[in-house]
Formats: structure tokens, C-alpha cells, sequence
């Protein structure tokens, strides 16, 4: 199983950008998926999460200005990012809990990163 992130970049305060993560390889369901991120010196944080069910979880930093949404038939989730913020610079990962097979038990399997930076 792999994830592949995608969409990250530079932009100035107050715009947007718009990050993809898609999974692939020997997937049986996908239960949560989501993106953390992680800047210099801090801990990676949770930025938004999305059941398959398609319940979300915000972090409060991030309610109201980010979207996170999900394609099921193509394994894909998005974080729609506006309003962006110089604090919000940090790289993102995305991450799925997956079943490989109908006994398997979830596991979390996580991106390779993608760096978003905003400037003031």
C-alpha cells in the first residue's frame, strides 16, 4: 500500500492551495483518512480527518478555512486550503487506515510529505 501526496507549494498570506493524497496498492476498505502536519521544532498535529462515512474532525487552528473531502471510488483525499496563514507553513502528510483484506486489521500507513509554505 502506498500514498501519494500531491499539491503542496508557496503562496502568500490569505490564498489557497489545494492538496490530493491518493491510495493505491492491495486495499480492502479504507476506514479514517487524513492529513497532519508537522513545522520546524513542533510536533506533527492532526489538521482534519474524514470517515468513510464522511464525518470530518478539525483542528480548531483550521475550522472554517480548511475543507478535507473524499473520493471513495478512487481512494482519494482532499484538503482544501484557504485563507491560508504564515503559521500554517509546515510539511503535510496524509494518512489512511487501511484493511488489506476482510480479516486484516487496520493499519496506518502515511505519505511521503509535502511542503506548504506561506509567506506574510
Amino acid at each position: 500500500v502506498q500514498l501519494q501526496a500531491s499539491g503542496g507549494g508557496w503562496v502568500q498570506a490569505g490564498g489557497s492551495l489545494k492538496l490530493s493524497c491518493a491510495a493505491s496498492g492491495n486495499i480492502f476498505s479504507i476506514n479514517v483518512m487524513g492529513w497532519y502536519r508537522q513545522a520546524p521544532g513542533k510536533q506533527r498535529e492532526l489538521v482534519a480527518s474524514i470517515t468513510s462515512f464522511g464525518g470530518t474532525n478539525y483542528a480548531d487552528s483550521v475550522k472554517g478555512r480548511f475543507t478535507v473531502s473524499r473520493d471513495g471510488a478512487k481512494n482519494t483525499v482532499h484538503l482544501q486550503m484557504n485563507s491560508l496563514e504564515p503559521e500554517d507553513t509546515a510539511v503535510y502528510y496524509c494518512n489512511a487506515h487501511i484493511k488489506t483484506q476482510w480479516a486484516s486489521p487496520l493499519t496506518t500507513y502515511w505519505g511521503q510529505g509535502t511542503q506548504v509554505t506561506v509567506s506574510s
